[in-house]
C-alpha cells in the first residue's frame, strides 16, 4: 500500500515542531545577571542601596522610537518568479517572526513567489488561516518590490511535487546557496519547516547582505488584523484605567503555567530559565514596586498558583478578567491558543515594562519589538539578596549592551 505524500509532510511539520519546542526547553536561559547581583550584594553590605520609591521614578521615561536604518531591497523586474516556496506558521507569535523573516530572505535569494502561509497549532488538524490572525493586505505591501507573495497556493502545487526543506533560524545565504537553492532548482518549488537550534537574537558582529530584508520582514512586514487590534487595544487601555495611581503605567509578565511546569519551576524556584509567581512578586517588591502597581500576567485564566502573586500585588489581571464579554467566546474560549498568544505577544510589547519569567524566544522577540519602539524597560528576574535592589541592575543585557537583532535594524 502507497504512502500517502501530505501524511509525510504531516509528520515532517509535527516532528519538527516537537524537536523545536524541546530544544527551548533544554536549552534555553536567561543571560547570567549574577554580575549585577553580586554588586547589589556589595552595595547592600556597606547600605548604598534603598527601596526606591514610585515617586523617584522606577517607571523610567521611555526613550525615543528609533528610526528604521535599513534600505527597503529592490527586486529587478526582469527576474521573473522562479517557483514557489510555501511554509506554515507555527507554536505562536514569537515563531511567526522568525519564520516570516527566514521565509522572505529565503524566497529573496531563490528569486521565487512567496506564498501566504496558514497558521498550524501544535494540535493535528489545528489549522487557521493567515488572514484569521493577521492583516493580509498589510504584509503584501510591505514586501512589495522585495518578493512577490501570493495570496493562495496554486492549485498546481501539492504535497506530491512539494520538496520539504529544514531551514535553521536566523538562515544564512550560505546555507540557502549549500542547502535549499539545490533543492529548488531540481524540484522548482520547495516547502521551508524552519527549526531553531537554539534562541539566538544577538546582533552579529558584522552585517550581512540579508539583514536588510530580515529586518524589513521581521519588524515591518507582520500586524494583527483589525479585529484582533481591537482586542489587544481594549485589554491595554483597561489596564491603564486601572493603573491610576501609577499613572496609567502597568507591568506585564511572560508567567504561563504549563511552560513553567515543563521547566521544572515549581520544583526548582528561581532557576536560571524561569521564575513562579512567587519568585516574580519577591522580585518586583524588592525593587520598588509597591502593591498598588498593576500586573498583567500571562496566563490566560486565573490559577490558584498565582495567588502567591497576587498577595504581593492585589492588582493582578489575568485576560479572563479584563476582556470584554463579548470577545471570550472566539478569543477565550477557542479550541485552539492562536489568539491568547497573540494578544499576550503585543500587551507584553505595549507594556510600559516587561518581565519575562519565561526565558526563551517570546522574550527574546518581544524584546526586539520593543527595542524598535523605544520601549526599553524589560526587567530580567534574579533571586535578590538582602531586602531591595535597583531596577537599573535587572535591565536586560539585549539593551544595556545593545546587543540584540533589533539594534541592527533599527538607529
Amino acid at each position: 500500500m502507497g504512502v500517502d505524500p501530505r501524511q509525510v509532510l504531516a509528520g515532517v511539520l509535527t516532528v519538527t515542531m516537537f524537536v523545536m519546542l524541546g530544544n527551548m526547553i533544554k536549552r534555553d536561559h536567561f543571560d547570567s545577571v549574577q554580575t549585577a547581583v553580586h554588586e547589589t550584594t556589595k552595595a547592600l553590605e556597606h547600605g548604598h542601596v534603598s527601596v526606591s520609591k514610585q515617586a523617584e521614578g522606577f517607571w523610567k521615561d521611555e526613550g525615543l522610537a528609533l528610526k528604521p536604518c535599513w534600505d527597503k531591497p529592490v527586486l529587478e523586474e526582469a527576474k521573473e518568479s522562479q517557483g514557489y516556496v510555501t511554509f506554515s506558521l507555527t507554536n505562536g507569535p514569537e515563531y511567526h517572526v522568525s519564520q516570516i523573516s527566514d521565509a522572505v530572505v529565503v524566497a529573496r535569494y531563490l528569486r521565487a513567489t512567496l506564498v501566504l502561509p496558514d497558521i498550524r497549532g501544535s494540535k493535528p488538524g489545528d489549522k487557521r488561516n493567515f488572514e484569521d490572525v493577521y492583516d493580509v493586505e498589510k504584509f503584501i505591501t510591505s514586501l512589495d518590490g522585495v518578493v512577490q507573495v501570493a495570496k493562495s497556493q496554486p492549485a498546481k502545487l501539492s504535497a506530491r511535487n512539494l520538496a520539504v526543506v529544514k531551514v535553521p533560524n536566523r538562515v544564512t545565504e550560505e546555507y540557502i546557496a549549500e542547502n535549499i537553492e539545490p533543492v529548488f532548482r531540481s524540484k522548482g518549488n520547495i516547502r521551508l519547516a524552519t527549526y531553531f537550534p537554539s534562541v539566538n537574537m544577538k546582533k552579529k558582529k558584522e552585517k550581512s547582505k540579508t539583514d536588510s530584508i530580515g529586518c524589513l520582514a521581521m519588524f515591518g512586514a507582520l500586524e494583527p488584523q483589525t479585529e484582533v487590534r481591537e482586542v489587544v487595544d481594549s485589554l491595554v487601555n483597561r489596564l491603564r484605567t486601572l493603573s491610576r495611581k501609577s499613572n496609567g503605567q502597568f507591568v506585564a509578565v511572560d508567567l504561563r503555567l504549563d511552560i513553567l511546569e515543563k521547566k521544572g519551576c515549581h520544583k526548582n524556584s528561581g532557576s536560571k530559565s524561569c521564575y513562579g509567581p512567587q519568585d516574580i512578586a519577591q522580585f518586583l517588591r524588592k525593587i520598588g514596586y509597591d502593591k498598588d502597581t498593576t500586573v498583567y500576567v500571562t496566563e490566560s485564566k486565573w490559577d490558584s498558583s498565582l495567588d502567591s502573586l497576587k498577595d504581593f500585588f492585589p492588582k493582578t489581571y489575568t485576560k479572563e478578567s479584563i476582556m470584554p464579554m463579548d470577545k471570550k467566546d472566539k478569543f477565550l474560549a477557542s479550541e485552539t491558543s492562536e489568539y491568547e498568544k497573540v494578544i499576550d505577544y503585543y500587551i507584553c510589547s505595549e507594556s510600559d515594562v516587561f518581565v519575562p519569567a519565561i526565558s526563551g524566544l517570546f522574550y527574546a522577540n518581544v524584546a526586539g519589538k520593543r527595542i524598535s519602539t523605544g520601549k526599553t524597560q524589560i526587567l530580567v528576574p534574579a533571586s535578590i539578596p538582602g531586602s531591595s535592589a535597583s531596577s537599573g541592575d535587572f535591565i536586560t543585557h539585549y539593551v544595556s549592551k545593545k546587543n540584540h537583532f533589533a539594534y541592527s535594524c533599527f538607529c
